[in-house]
């Protein structure tokens, strides 16, 4: 979302660009699906999934620009924790959430979608990777993967990367090299989601809702450490929680162990029906390549502000990072994503 928005502040501007994605899609870490993994337009959030427009203005301003729905997580009902295995789960009274998370119909990809509309068909490039940038006497050399294909070199004035500074250091052959200092700083921040898994059960109807439950829970048994309702807007029902095996034990297990455990822990907290999804999604990001590193198999906590420059050296100025990871404000989120991008091209538009 970052680099789709910063295109569009640079396309407002009259600047021309071009925007290269690695993956066959765009959003990154945006992923909404249907029930069977597909990419859909009114689906389940494999990646971020909430925003927080009371504290949250960036993201918020930019929903409302874009002329999108938001609607609110639902949250009414009673809440459950499971403290251990040989004791059944506690049912506590909910509580109003303060401030509201906020979720977008259709999906967080409806992000990506409105923002990828407005844009040149011509100046976006799917399945093409950035592996190396050179400095030259006239600008930025960009070597770029695509498929099989000999590597393509094509020379640009800047390069905005919007994407992780830990991936960056990892995936992409800088000459010259980007001084220690800064390296360090790109290969310790961590990456959000990275270390992370979702996984979704789909069912035909809300049953938590009619007994009473919100769908929030908590669990130290596992192997989901927090559940939440994750029906859509359009009335698609699920329950979806955050795995907390850490990434190494996750890819011993596998994943069809994975989700029968999963499952089993849903029946526990919600009763019998639970036992009946008409589909189940898991998705590690840990195993995803264009996500995470060696680096991001342990969770190393939330990115915090740097406080400090991201390109220093022969680089600076010529090399702008966008991705969330190194908004100011709120990095991270997607709110720290178009915090980052609007930065970023503004700092573009002064240069230029």
């Amino acid at each position: 979302m970052a680099g789709l928005n910063a295109a569009r502040l640079l396309h407002r501007e009259g600047i021309s660009f071009r925007l290269f994605e690695a993956r066959d899609r765009l959003g990154g870490r945006i992923l909404t699906v249907d029930e069977n993994g597909s990419q859909a337009e009114d689906g389940f959030d494999l990646g971020p999934s909430w925003f927080w427009p009371e504290m949250q203005p960036a993201i918020g301003n930019l929903v409302a620009e874009l002329g999108l729905r938001a609607f609110a997580q639902y949250s009414r009902g009673d809440t459950l924790f499971e403290r251990a295995a040989r004791e059944g789960p506690s049912r506590l009274p909910g509580m109003a959430q303060q401030p509201q998370s906020m979720r977008l119909a259709g999906g967080s990809a409806a992000l990506i979608r409105v923002l990828a509309s407005g844009l040149p068909d011509s100046a976006l490039n799917t399945s093409a990777a950035v592996t190396g940038l050179r400095l030259t006497n006239f600008g930025i050399d960009v070597t770029i993967a695509r498929d099989d294909r000999q590597p393509e070199h094509i020379s640009f004035d800047q390069v905005i990367a919007a994407m992780p500074p830990r991936l960056l250091a990892t995936a992409v052959r800088l000459d010259p090299a980007p001084d220690p200092a800064t390296l360090d700083l790109w290969q310790g921040t961590p990456t959000w989601m990275a270390p992370h898994a979702k996984f979704f059960a789909v069912y035909d109807r809300p049953f938590w809702r009619d007994a009473g439950f919100s769908g929030t829970a908590q669990s130290m048994v596992g192997p989901l450490a927090e559940i939440h309702d994750a029906t859509t807007a359009s009335g698609k029902a699920a329950l979806f929680g955050f795995v907390g095996i850490p990434a190494a034990q996750r890819k011993s297990i596998g994943q069809e162990i994975l989700i029968r455990a999963a499952v089993q822990q849903l029946i526990r907290m919600f009763g019998i029906e639970a036992g009946l999804p008409r589909a189940t999604l898991l998705k590690d990001w840990a195993a995803d390549r264009l996500t995470a590193t060696s680096a991001d198999l342990t969770a190393a906590g939330h990115p915090s502000a740097a406080g400090t420059e991201w390109v220093t050296g022969a680089w600076a100025g010529r090399l702008l990072l966008a991705g969330s990871e190194t908004s100011e404000t709120e990095p991270g989120y997607l709110n720290g994503a178009v915090e980052a991008s609007k930065r970023v091209a503004q700092a573009f538009c002064d240069r230029n």
